[in-house]
């Protein structure tokens, strides 16, 4: 598809900052159902809190990767994927292929499904999965602005779920588990140091690529701060419902400013301000979220037989805090983690359905008006796939979670580096990043090429 120039127009100045909140709740919610409680607690109650300096490094490094994407989009108002094609035209491609096969594997409802199972006596829970699939897309289908559904939605379950779950953490955590969650966070354990014998690199890896969205899917974030408002994005429609929703004009080519004095001050006051609101809700919440809920597993089940299978340290969870404060408790937990999963698959939906559907408008030249029904056609396309693989018989949700960590690690790789390609290329100088954040990007860089390569050969 041949783009178009950007259009000129005026910077407009940031708004009062509690009008700034809500995109980072969407990307703290891709993280919440994946790696923090499913993964990193896995590895916590099998291994020790040794291993959570992982997480401390994987949330701090997502939290720069996450605001060089959202410059981009903030200076020129359009996508980055729409940045990666004017770079080079078949960029698109690779993301639907690197979009696409990573997240079909339905792995975070699988694990919902598994915890409301397990509460309402369900253990053949895959046709339950595939049921809440289907509620998933209907709730999408029929939000009237799709932004502000899932803004709602993310907003709400983290209110309610994670405060419930680290209060918990900081009810039955004894002084030695604080003491082993102060040493992990530095990288000692109980007899290692970083990494204990036998610990599984591709989980360590999934976890690490899931300490926040992973994948792609953290190149979402510049889809929601555009439909936020952020910056240029104020020029840019919104995607509403075919069915409930009113059209909305949308535009995938954005436009920008000059950069005059007066431009870049107003940029840099808009900076400050996303900088703040990313690092409160997704980098400070984040890694206390994920710390706490590592902890919880740990207080709980570190130790017990039965942790390493499948996602089975999660029903002993339920039942240690059941057994130690109350019954209901456990029950409650079980139904939090369900919710806080639920809303994580939706929210993986809504961002690859948005990814799928504006490559391939840039690939195949569609008109931007069919932005919305592509939109559609993806979000069940992966329904569909998810449900085939439901039936297929591939169930486990560890298994369906650490393949598509392994797949999106990889996918990491490459959009870091065309992140970096393109704001140090494309952007004008004085708007350009700065040494800290390309020195966190190379850092990122090598980290998710190292491990990726490393586990690739491993798999060989």
């Amino acid at each position: 598809m041949k783009l178009p120039k950007l259009t000129t127009n005026v910077l407009p100045p940031p708004p009062p900052f509690r009008k700034l909140v809500g995109p980072s709740f969407i990307i703290l919610g891709l993280g919440l159902g994946s790696g923090e409680l499913i993964l990193w607690p896995y590895l916590t109650s099998n291994f020790g809190m040794g291993i959570i300096w992982g997480a401390v490094i994987g949330i701090t490094f997502q939290f720069f990767m996450n605001m060089e994407i959202e410059r981009y989009t903030l200076i020129n108002g359009e996508s980055i994927f729409v940045g990666f094609a004017r770079k080079y035209k078949w960029l698109p491609a690779w993301f639907l292929i690197s979009t696409f096969f990573p997240w079909v594997w339905p792995g975070i409802i699988s694990a919902s499904a598994a915890s409301f199972g397990h509460v309402f006596g369900i253990f053949d829970t895959h046709y339950l999965a595939i049921a809440l699939l289907v509620l998933i897309g209907t709730i999408l289908t029929l939000g009237p602005v799709l932004y502000k559904t899932q803004e709602t939605l993310q907003k709400w379950f983290i209110y309610l779920g994670a405060p419930f779950i680290l209060g918990l953490a900081i009810i039955l955590a004894k002084p030695t588990d604080w003491s082993a969650l102060a040493q992990g966070i530095i990288g000692r354990g109980a007899g290692y140091w970083f990494l204990p014998v036998g610990i599984p690199l591709a989980s360590f890896l999934a976890a690490l690529a899931y300490s926040g969205a992973g994948g792609n899917l953290n190149l979402a974030q510049s889809y929601y701060i555009r439909e936020k408002g952020y910056g240029m994005g104020k020029f840019m429609g919104k995607i509403t419902s075919v069915l409930t929703g009113k059209k909305e004009p949308v535009r995938i080519t954005g436009t920008t400013f000059e950069p005059t004095p007066e431009n870049i001050a107003t940029f840099n006051r808009w900076w400050r301000l996303i900088n703040w609101e990313h690092a409160l809700v997704f980098l400070i919440t984040g890694m206390i979220t994920i710390l706490f809920i590592a902890l919880l597993a740990y207080a709980t089940t570190f130790g017990l037989e039965g942790t390493n299978q499948g996602i089975n340290f999660v029903i002993l969870e339920a039942q240690v805090i059941g057994s130690r404060l109350a019954p209901i408790i456990g029950t409650a937990f079980l139904c939090v983690v369900g919710l806080m999963l639920f809303a994580t698959h939706l929210s993986v939906l809504d961002a690859t359905s948005r990814i799928l559907a504006e490559n391939s408008l840039l690939l195949f030249n569609h008109h931007p008006d069919k932005i919305r029904s592509l939109f559609y056609v993806y979000l069940w396309l992966q329904i569909f796939s998810g449900i085939g693989i439901f039936l297929f018989g591939i169930k486990e949700p560890l298994a369906l979670l650490t393949i598509s960590a392994v797949l999106n690690a990889v996918a990491m790789f490459v959009h870091l580096t065309l992140t970096l390609w393109l704001n140090t290329t494309s952007l004008p100088v004085a708007l350009r990043p700065h040494l800290l954040r390309r020195a966190m990007m190379v850092f990122g860089i090598m980290l998710f090429g190292g491990f990726s390569l490393f586990t690739l050969f491993q798999s060989l």
